[in-house]
């Protein structure tokens, strides 16, 4: 045999062997398929074998992918329009069946679009938009056991539905059409929630509403222990102005008591003086500077006068 074809003849048979072996790296899965037929999957990383210019290998991510969906303006059940933005992950749980219904990541990513717009619009349009706001931990303020909705019906607080739910209700039924698929949707969430102008305005004023009332049930509660602390602080200071008052009386009467005897037992010692006393004290109060008294020489107030004579 010639050089030349012995050559040829080796090149060919390097290059058969290496079509016949593909890697399949951490991460993906693969699909081998015969003249465009499927002919099995490959979902272990490792070197594997196929025959060569005949069948051809199609990758697949094994991981978690992640689907965006467009903003869209959706009404709530309350006719209230809202931004809603939504983003899910999903993956591809069947190689065989995602290649013949898909194809491709781009293919899936249409078909989610389809499914996950039509489940979030039936899921938002059939809720009230207080429900889509508020998660199902609220609590409301003491005292607030229902909320008024922008048409200004009255709900109770236990009857409203969390968002939690209404996502868990959202991914049920998503789940329910994507394995035929060949996909696996594993988590659907709301990324935002952006209100109309129309919707934002009343939201505020809804929200400055409720924070006035808290704030005035706040005040009324203030007021009350104010009173209350008020009352007892006056109650508490006429027992202590009483008691002072008892206490001050009590001492002036023994004070009193003590200044009459001690009065009674000087005047008991030497009446006569005691008497002498009194009575020039009596004058000195009864006569000032300019005052005149007409009285009979023999009136008792000169008694002592009289008596010196």
């Amino acid at each position: 045999m010639k050089k030349p074809i012995l050559i040829a003849l080796i090149i060919f048979i390097a290059l058969l062997a290496k079509g016949s072996m593909f890697v399949v790296e951490e991460g993906e899965q693969a699909l081998v398929t015969e003249f465009g037929k499927p002919k099995g999957d490959v979902r272990m990383a490792g070197l594997h074998f196929k025959v060569p210019l005949i069948q051809e290998v199609h990758r697949f991510q094994r991981r978690i992918l992640k689907w965006d969906g467009d903003p869209n303006q959706i009404p709530t059940k309350d006719k209230r329009y809202i931004w809603i933005d939504t983003t899910a992950r999903w993956r591809i749980a069947d190689p065989l069946l995602f290649f013949k219904t898909v194809a491709t990541e781009r293919g899936a990513l249409s078909r989610l679009d389809d499914i996950l717009d039509s489940v979030v619009r039936d899921a938002v349009s059939g809720h009230l938009l207080v429900e889509l706001v508020r998660g199902k931990d609220y609590k409301a303020p003491a005292g607030v056991k229902e909320v008024i909705d922008f048409e200004g019906a009255a709900i109770p607080v236990d009857k409203l539905t969390g968002r939690e739910e209404i996502l868990g209700s959202l991914l049920k039924k998503a789940q329910a059409s994507t394995p035929e698929y060949g996909i696996e949707l594993l988590d659907v969430q709301i990324k935002r929630i952006n209100y109309v102008e129309q919707v934002q305005q009343r939201v505020y004023e809804r929200m400055i509403s409720e924070r006035k009332k808290v704030a005035a049930e706040y005040r009324s509660e203030g007021e009350g222990e104010k009173a209350e602390i008020l009352g007892q602080m006056l109650k508490e200071l006429k027992e202590i102005e009483s008691g002072a008052y008892r206490t001050a009386v009590e001492t002036r009467g023994k004070a009193d008591a003590t200044a009459a005897g001690i009065y009674a037992s000087a005047y008991g010692r030497d009446t006569e003086f005691y008497s002498f006393l009194r009575t020039l004290e009596s004058y000195q109060k009864a006569i000032k500077e300019n005052t005149r008294l007409v009285l009979s020489t023999d009136n008792e107030f000169y008694h002592y006068l009289q008596k010196g004579r």
